[in-house]
């Protein structure tokens, strides 16, 4: 059976009309981090109210007089995006936890090198103030220099750590 993937290219074309749907929308672009902040802050301010009010980074979101940080947008894209991404898996039948092994990597080391790639990331995200959808995505919509920069950099890094790591996978 020949898995299904749409079109590279109409795929593009529908992130590019997301963007733009959400920028005249909410007058704002794509971005993902801040829905994470979100999350943190308010089970932080769940499990220790106090610890959250007297912290100077999460006083700034909770505490009397301001709404619940899980009513930001951007909570809510994120659970649009992983509901449609397990309707999409589901509907073209990919719904599985697949994990390949290369010939000088195991499935465990792969999981570390995720995970750690993962970590990375979100850890750049927040140095940034902005995960790639938010800094180059909606930057280069809006022809900002610094979101040309932004893909530039994680483009050019990820083809430069591909290439030192290339040796694992093939």
């Amino acid at each position: 059976m020949k898995t299904k993937y749409m079109n590279p290219y109409l795929a593009g074309f529908f992130l590019g009309v997301v963007l733009l749907a959400t920028i005249f929308i909410t007058g704002r672009g794509l971005g993902a981090s801040g829905a994470i902040k979100s999350v943190v802050v308010a089970t932080v301010d769940g499990v220790a109210p106090s610890h959250a009010e007297n912290s100077q980074f999460y006083s700034t979101y909770v505490g009397p007089g301001k709404d619940n940080p899980l009513k930001s947008w951007l909570v809510f894209e994120m659970a649009g995006v992983v509901i449609g991404a397990f309707i999409s898996g589901l509907v073209s039948d990919r719904l599985k936890i697949v994990t390949e092994a290369g010939p000088r990597v195991g499935t465990r080391l792969r999981w570390m090198f995720a995970a750690l790639g993962g970590a990375l990331f979100g850890i750049g995200a927040q140095f940034a103030r902005g995960c790639t959808s938010g800094a180059a995505l909606s930057g280069m919509a809006v022809l900002s220099t610094a979101g040309f920069v932004t893909m530039m950099a994680i483009f050019g890094t990820g083809y430069a750590v591909a290439y030192v790591a290339r040796k694992l996978w093939l």
